[in-house]
């Protein structure tokens, strides 16, 4: 699995998780497209608060019956898997932050290339 080590690139894209595409939750959407484009994964984060750009002040509230949350959903792989994946998924964020940054994998294992 050395083909994953090495300079890649994080995209992290920030929504919520009330968000929508289609009637489905766009988290999951955004899950699936990068299933079916052979990501290398992904991972969503739900956080226990944030603030957006409107500057509403989002937490979890026990008492409340719906919980507007935010999301970060993280993948990393090469640029040009990441820009391909963006290119497909643009229009369905219709509120949120996208952003991609440099990172170094130092090391990759799981129980398939262990053996």
């Amino acid at each position: 699995m050395k083909r994953f080590l090495g300079k890649k690139k994080i995209l992290r894209i920030y929504i919520d998780n009330n968000d929508k595409y289609k009637g489905e939750a766009l988290w999951e959407v955004l899950l699936k497209i990068a299933k079916e484009l052979s990501m290398s994964g992904a991972t969503v984060y739900k956080a226990v608060a944030g603030m957006g750009a409107h500057t509403k002040i989002r937490s979890f509230n026990i008492w409340s019956l719906s919980q507007e949350m935010p999301i970060v959903i993280e993948m990393i792989d090469d640029e040009n898997k990441i820009r391909n994946f963006l290119e497909n998924v643009d229009d369905m964020i219709e509120e949120g932050l996208v952003t991609l940054c440099d990172v170094e994998v130092i090391s990759y294992k799981h129980e398939g290339n262990l053996k």
